[in-house]
């Protein structure tokens, strides 16, 4: 069986070269006799790939050596929550901008820990546009300033940093790894893996380290990123398959010539699509265009009863996945970095026929 274009939102594709190497690698692992799921996470052979993940990451992402990476189960929800629980005490006041459904859950979350300030939303008009800061509401003396970089949901993604002297903390779990950023302009970043890194089930922090002193008393052990970088994340046993694959993936994209190439392929991919949208009296993105995503395409069907016709017939061309999100409706096509050019071209072969067919 041939394998399809897969467009989900996650769990995402993986490339094919990761997959063929994990095929070869899970009876016998670097000639350990085991796969890497029952080798021990202390020994050699595994910290020996911890060091080179972190290496790669710090290479391709060019983190500066006042950032620790940390490696984390509980996903980005886990994450939502231990942003305010580290950055700010009870009374602390930070200030959330919700663009989307992760966003508006981060403001749920930090509203249980500490004085949470909405500096911004765009629930107005659904999340089809990130509000201009010159008229977010921010606070004086705000500890932080938490965006969500990309929202799969709603195809909205910032394309830049927000200015100010306050830190910036990011959910970047649909961007990280697409595009080069500068790390130095925030104090967090953290996201799930399982877009552009690998399976669920492992999740990346990028923390300053003068940030990773907890603001508060008796955090438990494992909401503490001071906990996971004290003991290079194997503060209990980590989620090895999925560090594992991270690993794979960073080589993977180091060989192919880093986040600079990473992102001329995906600046290809979603400009193509968003064209083609743009230029059928059939389709629509409702999305501002300086703020579509390049990650999240969604779009719209003129008829929105054919909408069934369309994802029967686009499964059985090999394009799956490409419902939208039961908030939304419509279509959404993720393009992650695992999904190859190829498999945008016949997306956009197979809308055009369907509108021919259909219009």
């Amino acid at each position: 069986m041939s394998r399809v274009h897969n467009f989900s939102a996650g769990p995402a594709a993986l490339p094919l070269e990761v997959l063929e190497t994990i095929r070869q690698d899970i009876p016998d692992w670097q000639g350990t006799g085991m796969s890497v799921m029952e080798i021990s996470h202390r020994s050699k052979e595994f910290v020996a790939l911890a060091a080179r993940c972190e290496a790669n990451l710090r290479t391709l992402l060019s983190i500066p050596d006042d950032y620790a990476v940390i490696w984390t189960q509980g996903g980005a929800t886990m994450q939502m929550a231990m942003v305010p629980l580290n950055l700010a005490g009870p009374g602390d006041t930070v200030d959330y901008v919700q663009t989307g459904s992760w966003g508006k859950k981060a403001f749920s979350e930090a509203k249980k820990a500490c004085n949470a300030n909405l500096a911004a939303d765009s629930s107005d008009r659904n999340f089809t546009y990130i509000p201009d800061e010159s008229v977010w509401q921010r606070s004086d003396d705000a500890a932080y300033l938490h965006i969500t970089s990309n929202e799969t949901i709603a195809g909205v993604e910032f394309h830049g940093v927000p200015g100010g002297d306050v830190p910036i903390v990011s959910d970047m779990s649909s961007t990280i790894m697409s595009r080069p950023i500068d790390v130095s302009r925030y104090a967090v970043i953290y996201a799930g893996a399982q877009k552009n890194i690998g399976p669920a089930g492992i999740t990346l922090a990028i923390v300053r380290k003068d940030l990773l002193e907890p603001k508060r008393e008796n955090l438990p052990h494992l909401l503490m990123w001071k906990s996971y970088a004290e003991s290079d994340s194997m503060t209990n046993t980590p989620p090895t398959f999925a560090w594992y694959v991270a690993d794979l993936i960073f080589q993977h994209l180091l060989s192919i010539g880093g986040l600079d190439a990473m992102a001329d392929i995906n600046r290809r991919k979603s400009e193509k699509l968003y064209a083609a949208i743009d230029a059928s009296g059939f389709y629509s993105n409702p999305v501002d265009k300086d703020c579509r995503s390049r990650m999240n395409v969604p779009f719209i069907l003129a008829d929105s009863s054919l909408d069934g016709k369309f994802l029967e017939e686009s499964n059985n061309a090999g394009l799956t996945n490409l419902k939208g999100h039961r908030s939304v409706g419509g279509m959404r096509a993720s393009i992650y970095n695992a999904v190859p050019e190829e498999a945008v071209d016949a997306l956009i072969k197979f809308m055009a026929e369907f509108e021919r067919s259909n219009g």
